[in-house]
């Protein structure tokens, strides 16, 4: 089961489970407070050093089954090729967890996921399942992530997908080849609103 939540009733039940045995999985710079273990493909092992720090070396996760009693996926499902394998894994580590994603909105808006993200992520709330397609830019990007992270307080909902699973990550992979892309230009929407501005002033 899976279902949407926000960050704030999260961060709210691990405060409240002090017990708990939490990974934050894909961790970054931005590692969760409350995450006993944390780990990443990258060495942060020195930027941590009153955190356990695991690298990440392989595709299999370095963990028992079962080893968890909550398990952080922020921004790290739209990065990994077999995304398939991730969320089984993601499953068989812990019966629990949160996953965060960006929005199909904010990663066409973003510079840095031009490149970096493989993959779109929706949610299908009569179903309850993420509904996964290969990423397809459909905007060009015009913001940064350090941009884009100041329009989270007014606009989060549309730019950050928040959910908690239980027992099961319940999604489908979609892929649509002959879908038809219809790409928007950003520059072309602000000519016309440029336009429309100045005709509304001699009008």
């Amino acid at each position: 089961m899976i279902k949407r939540t926000s960050s704030e009733h999260i961060n709210s039940i691990l405060k409240q489970n002090t017990n708990w045995n939490i990974l934050d999985i894909g961790c970054g710079y931005t590692a969760h407070s409350n995450a006993t273990i944390i780990c990443d493909v990258q060495n942060l092992a020195d930027y941590y050093p009153d955190k356990k720090f695991i690298q990440l070396t392989e595709k299999k996760l370095p963990f028992k089954d079962n080893q968890f009693d909550f398990v952080i996926s922020s921004h790290v499902i739209e990065h990994v090729e077999d995304v398939s394998f991730l969320i089984s894994e993601l499953e068989r580590i812990s019966k629990k967890g949160y996953i965060e994603l960006p929005t199909k909105l904010e990663d066409n808006l973003v510079f840095e996921n031009k490149t970096n993200h493989l993959w779109h992520v929706d949610f299908d709330d009569v179903n309850n399942k993420l509904i996964i397609t290969k990423k397809t830019q459909i905007l060009e990007p015009i913001l940064t992530v350090s941009s884009i992270q100041k329009l989270h307080k007014d606009f989060r909902k549309s730019l950050v997908l928040e959910l908690m699973w239980q027992d099961k990550i319940d999604y489908q992979i979609q892929t649509d080849d002959k879908k038809q892309i219809n790409k928007i230009s950003i520059f072309q929407l602000f000519r016309k609103y440029i336009s429309k501005r100045i005709r509304m002033l001699f009008s």
